[in-house]
């Protein structure tokens, strides 16, 4: 029986498996999504390519399809439009045939020609990856044959069901049904859920509930416990000169010298709009401490959440801030007026 050109031990197959599959997941979370999708970093144009040739192999997806897919996803979350709500069509609906659901989705024109736009258009996208991606898949089971054998067809099959599984179902589903939340996203149909703090088997797409609150962002970590391991490879791409974050993980510095509601100014109020998931998360945060006034503090936050629905102009919305950070730091509750003082003085960390 052939054993191909390499005869590995039992456990070198699956090495072999794991590597491959890790390939793939660095190929969907850093291109597909973070760099088509959501334009989080730019790629030197030979990563960009190879990310292509590989999911062209190793899935048959194009990047058109699945940065429109997805792109729509974020625009109707959770509504009968997104292409895939286990809050609308039920987890095992989309944990089973998120596959299925891709690709019905993928063949819709309007979301292609809507969401889509800005993606490679070229000679090889337009002659090959888009009309060939079965092609693609047979010449990965011809190579894994010819370089491990008969287990080689095994380790194809593997590759084939790793996304549908993994991004399509888990991502898909789980990461919007199970899990814990740590921000309220900006659209409040958004039920994602980080489902585990530590991304490394789905690339960093495990902290999903980071990513819907600041989709924009190359990093989806955002606390030092948590860990993104596609991060970690862009910024050792970056070190190597073959990417560039535009956005990461949003991070606030404190001014100390603006402690007093009066000093809530322009800039406080550019923050503040620009932050809201991270604002809303850091009052909660505090306020589990407090032990009294606990409908002051409802009350507070929700005049809070106003500010966000408002549109008024600048100088209204600045006002409305002000008279809040006011009314949290004369309450006489220590959380209310730390917190008061914390969100006057922070402002954005530039990247």
């Amino acid at each position: 029986m052939y054993s191909g050109i390499f005869d590995l031990p039992w456990w070198g197959y699956i090495v072999v498996t794991l590597v491959l599959t890790h390939i793939t997941i660095a190929a969907v979370t850093i291109y597909l999504h973070r760099h088509s999708a959501h334009h989080a970093l730019d790629l030197h144009p030979l990563v960009s390519h190879f990310f292509r040739f590989w999911l062209w192999v190793t899935t048959g997806m194009t990047t058109r399809e699945w940065t429109a897919v997805h792109r729509k996803h974020h625009a109707r979350c959770e509504t009968l439009d997104d292409p895939h709500s286990p809050q609308i069509l039920g987890i095992g609906k989309v944990m089973w045939e998120g596959a299925d659901l891709y690709k019905v989705e993928a063949k819709n024109r309007g979301t292609l020609e809507r969401f889509g736009r800005g993606t490679p258009d070229d000679w090889m996208e337009q002659n090959v990856y888009t009309p060939h991606s079965v092609v693609g898949i047979a010449i990965m089971m011809i190579v894994d044959f010819v370089l491990f054998g008969f287990i080689g067809i095994t380790i194809w099959a593997v590759q084939m069901m790793w996304i549908p599984f993994f991004a399509a179902g888990i991502i898909n589903g789980v990461g919007h049904y199970f899990g814990y939340r740590k921000f309220e996203p900006n659209d409040p149909n958004d039920a994602s859920r980080n489902i585990v703090p530590w991304g490394i088997i789905i690339g960093g797409e495990e902290l999903h509930n980071n990513h819907h609150a600041f989709p924009s962002s190359a990093q989806l970590s955002n606390k030092w416990w948590e860990f993104d391991i596609g991060w970690m490879y862009i910024r050792i791409m970056e070190i190597l000169g073959l990417a560039h974050v535009k956005k990461a993980m949003p991070k606030v510095v404190i001014d100390s010298a603006k402690s007093d509601w009066s000093a809530c100014d322009i800039e406080t109020l550019k923050t503040v709009l620009a932050l809201r998931p991270l604002i809303l998360a850091e009052f909660d945060r505090r306020m589990k401490k407090a032990v009294a006034n606990f409908m002051v503090m409802r009350i507070l936050r929700d005049n809070l959440e106003i500010l966000w629905k408002l549109q008024d102009s600048r100088e209204q919305l600045l006002a409305h801030l002000q008279r809040w950070c006011r009314d949290a730091m004369s309450s006489g509750n220590p959380q209310l007026l730390q917190f008061g003082q914390w969100l006057v003085g922070c402002r954005l960390k530039s990247l």
